[in-house]
């Protein structure tokens, strides 16, 4: 029979607290089996789910020591992804916005929650979607580390929080799909976009009410938790990159 190791035993190998351990085998991130109304875990599975677990924090043409620095792991891998989308497309619904998160080179982490109607029309425009590309860049690269709204390319308001993983920022999550003070655009500026976008004016005119309105005061409100959600996923991130090294450190004692 298969040696089964108990909560404990897993806790002093992972170093990692009992709550995490029971998340992990509740969530079915790590072998488990239920003895009863207690976990229990296969110790040859949990040795090779710990070599594939390395795997993922290890450079590919590297010697087997060397752990790969944060700057080189993409934010996909620290991200648990699903449970990323879940808690993003509660938020956005929460405040009733479009949320979504992207890289530092602007290339979609999540697929959009909420989207705007006006957005999506737009993203038909390959030049649109070039276009959200720059801005993202752009906002990523902004010095000033407190959220603010800016006008995007389709004249809505978007703000973004900084995602840092180990002090690095690593991604951004991006609030956004606000109509202005002043919406919907004039006919001249309306005609403006949809050139620039390569699209016809009337495609945008017949979602320009698909938006979302908020007051003054409800931007206001909002603005401080871009900045709050950002450091959750920076929390999960950093928590998540942390168990890759100390797993990745297992793993190398195990192999010698």
């Amino acid at each position: 029979m298969a040696e089964l190791l108990t909560t404990k035993q897993l806790q002093e190998i992972l170093q990692v607290d009992r709550t995490t351990i029971y998340r992990m085998a509740d969530s079915g991130r790590i072998p488990a089996i239920k003895v009863g109304n207690q976990w229990r875990f296969p110790r040859q599975q949990i040795e090779a789910w710990l070599q594939q677990q390395s795997s993922t924090v290890t450079t590919p043409n590297a010697p087997p020591s060397q752990e790969q620095p944060v700057a080189d792991i993409e934010i996909r891998q620290l991200f648990p992804l699903e449970c990323i989308q879940l808690i993003q497309d509660s938020f956005a619904d929460i405040l009733g916005v479009m949320v979504l998160v992207t890289d530092v080179d602007g290339n979609l982490v999540t697929k959009p929650s909420n989207p705007c109607g006006f957005f999506l029309a737009a993203e038909e425009s390959p030049e649109a979607r070039k276009r959200c590309l720059e801005l993202w860049v752009r906002m990523a690269h902004e010095p000033a580390l407190t959220p603010r709204f800016i006008e995007s390319h389709l004249g809505l308001l978007c703000a973004r929080g900084l995602i840092a993983v180990e002090g690095e920022i690593k991604a951004m999550l991006v609030l956004g799909g606000i109509a202005p003070k002043q919406w919907p655009p004039d006919e001249q500026k309306l005609h403006q976009i949809a050139e620039d976008l390569g699209l016809d004016a009337a495609v945008l005119e017949d979602h320009l009410d698909e938006v979302y309105y908020l007051s003054g005061e409800e931007q206001a409100r909002i603005l401080p938790y871009v900045q709050r959600i950002a450091d959750i996923f920076s929390h999960i991130a950093n928590e998540r990159n942390e168990l890759f090294q100390r797993l990745h450190r297992i793993a190398q004692i195990t192999q010698m």
